[in-house]
């Protein structure tokens, strides 16, 4: 079996379990207090994807919990979309009123994060990223959604990148794909109306076919040597030092998905089995393909194989 599988991680594991816990939440001194206050504002009613708003909110904060972020980053993501943005319309609070009430809350600093996350604008800070525009001291001009220029500090850049991360992998499957076709980069000749239209959610859920080599770009944007060990490295893609090409990363989901739908012959598992090993061979930084690669070397007696795919898979799922 020549697979590029991973090690686990005694420590990832360790602090990956502890977030599982549906209470997670409460027991995170920092984040906790402020809880309450948003629910109070009704996301757990709000639908957002694949969930609710608040389902989406406290993902991202776990995903940054995980990743050892800082306080000021962690709220960043349970509060990335309270003021609303360019994409989502679910404001629970009024920029105009309402941010002295949450810098009494959360401190000024950490709001200041908040509102340059819901008012700048994410498509061009994600294109700039993504095309290597970020300036040799860190930081970055950009507009606000309502065109006003602004310059994004290093800091601010490190602490939107993680952020951005984090928001994409735990809401992005093909629904998205669908309807934000070719994000970040913009279809003047196609309105969004059409994308919404062409679309039924929440459609056959299957895995987005390009977003994680996106995701993958992001986290090689860290390495800038002004932006390198600002914050604690996500150790996603080998700690955000290894690429994954478009390609790979659409031939993976694509053979992942045929198994998944059962298009491979599973009375003999020589098939799906070479499908899966090749899907993990493409992209050997999630989870799902080696778990269920597991299962059929399991299920063919190959005992050693199986206990190989699954700590692998457990080492990329502890990582997210």
């Amino acid at each position: 079996m020549n697979l590029p599988l991973q090690a686990l991680d005694a420590d990832l594991f360790a602090r990956a379990q502890a977030l599982l816990d549906d209470e997670w939440l409460a027991k995170d001194a920092e984040l906790a207090p402020v809880l309450p206050v948003v629910l109070a504002r009704g996301v757990g009613q709000d639908w957002h994807k694949a969930g609710t708003f608040r389902h989406h909110l406290v993902g991202v904060a776990r995903s940054l919990a995980l990743w050892q972020q800082p306080r000021d980053v962690r709220l960043l993501g349970l509060l990335h979309s309270v003021y609303g943005n360019a994409f989502v319309d679910l404001v629970k609070f009024d920029a105009s009123t309402e941010r002295v009430r949450l810098q009494q809350m959360i401190g000024q600093e950490a709001e200041e994060l908040v509102y340059l996350f819901c008012t700048a604008s994410r498509r061009e800070f994600v294109q700039k990223i993504l095309a290597g525009e970020v300036q040799p001291d860190g930081s970055m001009p950009v507009h606000t959604n309502a065109g006003q220029p602004i310059t994004l500090s290093p800091y601010v850049v490190a602490a939107f990148t993680i952020v951005s991360m984090a928001d994409t992998i735990e809401q992005w499957f093909s629904w998205q794909d669908d309807i934000y076709s070719r994000f970040p980069a913009t279809n003047d000749h196609r309105p969004q109306a059409v994308h919404w239209m062409a679309s039924l959610w929440p459609g056959p859920m299957r895995p987005s076919g390009r977003m994680l080599h996106q995701i993958a770009q992001l986290g090689l944007a860290l390495q800038h040597p002004a932006l390198h060990g600002l914050l604690p490295m996500p150790p996603v893609f080998a700690g955000c030092t290894q690429s994954l090409s478009a390609s790979d990363d659409a031939a993976a989901a694509s053979l992942y998905w045929s198994v998944i739908q059962q298009q491979q012959p599973l009375v003999d598992l020589d098939v799906a089995t070479g499908v899966l090993e090749q899907a993990v061979r493409c992209n050997p930084w999630v989870g799902e393909p080696q778990m269920l690669l597991a299962q059929l070397y399991l299920s063919a007696g190959r005992h050693a194989d199986a206990a190989r795919a699954a700590d692998s898979a457990l080492a990329a799922f502890c990582a997210w």
